[in-house]
């Protein structure tokens, strides 16, 4: 079970994956209360104005997560994060080595808190076979997760079915962020592959999880992120 204290509405981060900023301020528009902490990347980032959306939801009072997955060298990443540590996000991603992570948190400041990504659930262990990795992916994961701790990122971007192992072997303390989240009756054949429920990523141990399909696209996104709020409040409160 999750154990860092964060705010029921909180542990919902809803994914803005659409095509153009104009889009995400009106879908923001129209989830409204439902959901409070937004996750913004790399398709927002090319389609121009994504600084401006950042600005614009943090005038709307809801929390940032800047999934931009940092991977350059080290110079350049802490450059990176230096800047965007004043713009008001909450979190944001790296992807890489112990020297890349070392940099971005010693970068990060006060308020900022750096992810770094242990294995995309997008990937499986036939996906680590074609990139070279001769390992389980949990093992993988597990060890990524106890690098990033090391170099002192606040916690890691990772799947919740290794979630209950990085509570056991690694820390309680760690920040653990769960993306391929969806209900049980909609598991269609998509990009993620290592996917789980809203149940069973919490029961596991995360803290937050990352949904956006099953809210943006559908029939009322508003009601699908209320009823999502309803499921993580019967599971902490």
């Amino acid at each position: 079970m999750a154990v860092n204290n964060i705010p029921s509405k909180e542990r919902l981060i809803f994914a803005m994956d659409v095509p153009d900023c104009a889009q995400a301020r009106k879908l923001a528009t129209e989830l409204g209360e439902s959901v409070t902490f937004y996750k913004i990347g790399l398709e927002l980032m090319a389609s121009g104005g994504y600084f401006e959306l950042l600005d614009w939801l943090i005038g709307q009072h809801k929390k940032v997560f800047v999934d931009l997955k940092f991977f350059d060298i080290p110079v350049t990443v802490a450059s990176a994060i230096s800047q965007l540590r004043n713009r008001g996000a909450s979190y944001v991603t790296v992807h890489g080595n112990q020297a890349i992570m070392e940099a971005a948190a010693g970068a990060k400041g006060d308020y900022l808190k750096v992810l770094a990504v242990t294995v995309l659930t997008s990937l499986d262990r036939g996906d680590l076979d074609d990139l070279g990795f001769d390992c389980e992916v949990e093992s993988l994961v597990l060890s990524r997760a106890r690098r990033a701790l090391e170099c002192g990122c606040d916690g890691v971007i990772s799947s919740g079915l290794e979630a209950a192992k990085l509570r056991e072997f690694i820390s309680q303390k760690l920040l653990v962020v769960t993306p391929g989240i969806r209900p049980v009756e909609n598991r269609p054949v998509e990009d993620q592959k290592r996917i789980v429920t809203v149940e069973q990523a919490f029961r596991n141990g995360a803290d937050q999880i990352v949904i956006g399909r099953p809210i943006r696209d559908a029939t009322c996104p508003r009601a699908a992120a209320e009823s999502i709020q309803t499921t993580i409040a019967s599971i902490f409160d």
